[in-house]
């Protein structure tokens, strides 16, 4: 189960009993934020996607931001050079370890980026998955660098900024 790889992930820090599981489903941001009883934007949504290597084959990557912000295309494209193609349902579990619902940057397959997104940094703690799609962790900023070995932060959403139009 991957909340199991996930709980063992995080006991390299001894916060593994900080997991929230929930009765309910927080598979969506929407369903996180009501399960945790916070605002949506705290939520720290896990967006997979293909990016292609040198070699002409492609690697996942994952992108963590914001619940209330929206991966801007031609961020992204000035990024990774290439567009913006989210996993396929079967794929997330196959590449990333996680199924769709509990994605997050903990736990998951070697080879995996991982890149936290700036929209992240205006809270003091955010909620991403916990591996299923009724569980949640609590983590500062600095706590969800160490836990996911992101790569880096990166500016690669929109729509979460107050004086955005």
């Amino acid at each position: 189960m991957s909340i199991e790889i996930v709980r063992e992930h995080l006991k390299k820090w001894n916060v593994q009993d900080r997991i929230l599981e929930f009765p309910v489903s927080s598979a969506t941001v929407e369903l996180a934020a009501e399960a945790v009883g916070c605002e949506p934007a705290r939520i720290a949504k896990t967006l997979s996607f293909l990016v292609p290597d040198k070699d002409e084959s492609n690697h996942a990557i994952l992108i963590v931001a914001a619940g209330d912000a929206k991966v801007d295309n031609s961020k992204y494209k000035h990024y990774f050079h290439t567009k913006a193609k989210m996993l396929k349902g079967e794929q997330v579990t196959e590449l990333i370890g996680h199924a769709i619902g509990g994605v997050c940057p903990f736990g998951v397959k070697e080879g995996t980026e991982i890149f936290l997104d700036v929209s992240l940094k205006r809270f003091e703690t955010v909620f991403p998955a916990a591996g299923s799609s009724n569980s949640a962790i609590e983590v500062t900023m600095e706590e969800l660098e160490r836990f996911s070995g992101s790569r880096t932060w990166v500016d690669l959403c929109k729509g979460w900024q107050a004086d955005e139009t």
